[in-house]
């Protein structure tokens, strides 16, 4: 009844359909998701993949996928997955589909010699925290995300730029 399978560039638009209804269920602004179907062809499906998408399909139809890339710990020398996105379809849930998708990325952890799997959890989703906790992972509670984008990122990256961006506007 179950099926799990690496994602093609087909799948593009099915991805950003979970994507979608992971931003929904996430309780994000409407337009939060500004990826598109050709940025995930183009940056999953190219000559340099920036991420790996396994899906899950229930009797052939689509029930969830589990989005991720490498990172890497430089204390252990090794590399780790980081599961960017899981989600599975709200009547598709109590099947377990989403630990089967767990299982198989510590499967594929485990086959590509990688330290652990690592994610994130919004801090209001019990029923997630949960889970994972029944699986036994760990909620690293000493550690908080940081993260600069946008203007702030363009900065960081060009403060020759920023600077003269500055004085243009002050003028």
């Amino acid at each position: 009844m179950l099926s799990i399978r690496p994602a093609t560039a087909a799948d593009a638009s099915l991805m950003l359909r979970f994507i979608h209804h992971l931003a929904e269920y996430e309780r994000a602004a409407p337009n939060a998701v500004i990826a598109t179907e050709e940025g995930l062809i183009r940056d999953g499906f190219g000559p340099q993949p920036k991420y790996r998408c396994l899906i899950a399909e229930w009797d052939s139809t689509p029930a969830g996928f589990a989005f991720f890339h490498y990172n890497y710990s430089t204390w252990r020398g090794q590399p780790g997955l980081y599961l960017e996105d899981l989600f599975v379809l709200p009547e598709m849930r109590g099947k377990g589909i989403g630990k089967a998708l767990l299982q198989k990325l510590a499967a594929i952890a485990m086959d590509e010699n990688c330290y652990g799997l690592r994610w994130m959890v919004l801090e209001w989703n019990t029923p997630a925290i949960d889970f994972y906790n029944s699986l036994g992972a760990e909620l690293l509670d000493e550690w908080e995300t940081m993260l600069i984008r946008g203007e702030a990122l363009q900065r960081l990256a060009n403060p020759t730029r920023a600077a003269q961006s500055e004085a243009t506007k002050a003028k």
